[in-house]
């Protein structure tokens, strides 16, 4: 089968830009075919390439089929039991990461610790997790799931990377969590989408990324950062940060229940597009 007989077919889904980028991945990861290749008309095994076009033409998100995907400059495995992790998940990454360079100067004039402990709730495929560990000098990362699934994939991910973090099966909304001053930074993605924000998505989210790490109930939107911001509360150390991705359309919310929970500082950070997407809090 051809590149353009692969990635055509894809224009049901998608436009003719996107299928084309779809199909050169695919032949590139999937099936090693290099440009080169592409251009002369070299092809794959066609049987393979078949069942993988069908995968497609269901609707299954690239990444799935591929078994992988990219997050800042680095490749992650991924399954149908985590989410896709996405170019808007990295800026809240690159945010810590700034952050944690303007404090390490600070740090360095007064010749403090160079350890840095940090708490990843809700890991999924443990990108920020292991970006976190891989990027930040003495970091000493923990990352929580309360899927098995996510968790095994997470440890996977680390592996890959070459960094160390602490996996574990950890209920935010249940778990006794008595940790107090443990933390310099706790982070978390949480799942925020409302359901009935639903008829607005696109629908190979809905057939195939994990419902339990998307959803929230229509009356109560900030379930899981209500629950994280309290531990927090106790679990940040002295000058301790919070992280979040949040959703747009609940900023506000966030911000006022965030003084509730006792965060004096809060600042809002735009994502790529413009979206009020992070906020970052300290007590």
């Amino acid at each position: 089968m051809t590149y353009e007989a692969f990635w055509q077919p894809l224009t049901q889904l998608y436009d003719a830009g996107e299928a084309k980028a779809i199909g050169r991945m695919v032949m590139e990861l999937k099936f090693g075919l290099t440009m080169t290749d592409i251009i002369c008309g070299r092809t794959g095994d066609d049987e393979a390439m078949r069942i993988t076009q069908q995968r497609l033409l269901t609707g299954e998100p690239v990444q799935y089929v591929l078994g992988e995907a990219e997050f800042g400059g680095r490749t992650f495995l991924v399954e149908p039991g985590v989410l896709i992790p996405r170019p808007e998940t990295y800026e809240l990454c690159q945010w810590i990461l700034e952050e944690r360079g303007e404090r390490r100067e600070e740090r360095e004039v007064k010749k403090e610790e160079s350890t840095h402990s940090i708490l990843d709730i809700g890991t999924g495929s443990g990108c920020i997790a292991c970006i976190l560990a891989a990027e930040i000098q003495g970091a000493q990362v923990t990352a929580w799931d309360i899927s098995d699934d996510a968790l095994r994939i997470a440890a996977k991910n680390a592996k890959r990377a070459r960094v160390h973090v602490s996996f574990e099966k950890v209920d935010i909304l249940s778990a006794f969590l008595p940790h107090e001053n443990e933390f310099d930074t706790i982070v978390s993605n949480p799942p925020y989408i409302c359901n009935k924000e639903r008829a607005t998505m696109e629908r190979n989210v809905l057939a195939y990324e994990p419902h339990q790490a998307l959803f929230v109930p229509d009356d109560d939107p900030l379930l899981f950062y209500r629950a994280i911001a309290r531990y927090a509360a106790k679990a940040l150390k002295p000058g301790g940060r919070l992280f979040f991705e949040i959703n747009p359309l609940y900023a506000d919310d966030m911000l006022a229940m965030l003084s509730e929970e006792g965060f004096a500082h809060r600042e809002t950070r735009n994502d790529q597009f413009g979206k009020q997407r992070f906020i970052q809090s300290w007590l």
